[in-house]
């Protein structure tokens, strides 16, 4: 594996169990690595999951080591840097007001179709998140337990985005977290937030390492092994805690 100026994480699964904080073993090792690297997490999440799961779950450092953190919800139509003053929006896109109408009422008529609306939810099932429209099965603070229950091997989330992008041609429709379905922008998945970190820090895509729990083809993480970065498949925070155990030594603080 080359030595990379920059390693992007995908957010649930990779950085913490879903929608939770990040244990204090990964919040180190993410303040170490940003003394060595550039580092940017990439999720369909929007910037409060951001927030509230990383970034008030950093370890107290100086503002020197926080400007190299690179924040992409939305899958990279949002771009966020954190400075003295908190977090500092770079860039937002959105969906225009017609393309979430259809969208929301497309992903509901068909999650309804295909029985997969449940009656019993933790919070609201649809999500407008600016520039992407989410999905999410047992709503939005469902526990992890219950999330993987429902939907082990992900056939009814792969069914339900097929039907719904057969209904909505002009825009992207994708497999989200453990039950989640994301829709946005044609053309806009992980590959889209690596694009955009290169415009960003100049860093080619040659010298950065992704890392990802759902690299398999089916996976929201996929688009980016796809477009030939360098990729590290992990199983859980766990799997990328030790992982990182093994990187930051290779690499030379700055």
């Amino acid at each position: 594996m080359p030595t990379p100026r920059l390693v992007a994480f995908d957010l649930d699964d990779t950085l913490a169990p879903s929608k939770s904080a990040i244990d204090p073993r990964i919040g180190r090792q993410l303040l170490d690595l940003a003394e060595r690297v550039e580092v940017a997490i990439i999720s369909g999440g929007q910037l409060a999951q951001f927030t509230a799961q990383v970034v008030d779950r950093l370890p107290e450092t100086d503002a020197e080591v926080l400007s190299h953190f690179h924040l992409l919800p939305t899958c990279g139509t949002q771009y966020y840097r954190l400075s003295p003053a908190g977090i500092e929006t770079i860039y937002a896109r959105a969906l225009t007001d017609d393309q979430k109408q259809r969208a929301l009422a497309a992903v509901e008529g068909e999650a309804r179709r295909l029985g997969l609306w449940e009656s019993e939810t933790w919070g609201p099932i649809l999500e407008d998140r600016g520039s992407q429209i989410t999905f999410s099965a047992l709503g939005q603070q469902a526990p992890v337990d219950a999330k993987v229950a429902w939907d082990p091997t992900g056939e009814k989330k792969n069914t339900l985005r097929e039907a719904v992008q057969a209904l909505l041609p002009d825009l992207e429709v994708r497999s989200g977290g453990s039950t989640s379905v994301d829709i946005t922008e044609r053309g806009i998945d992980k590959a889209y937030g690596m694009n955009r970190l290169v415009e960003q820090t100049g860093i080619p895509l040659d010298d950065m390492l992704f890392v990802g729990d759902r690299l398999d083809e089916n996976g929201n993480d996929y688009p980016v092994l796809a477009m030939g970065v360098t990729c590290q498949a992990v199983d859980g925070w766990e799997d990328t805690a030790e992982f990182l155990d093994t990187l930051l030594p290779t690499l030379p603080r700055r």
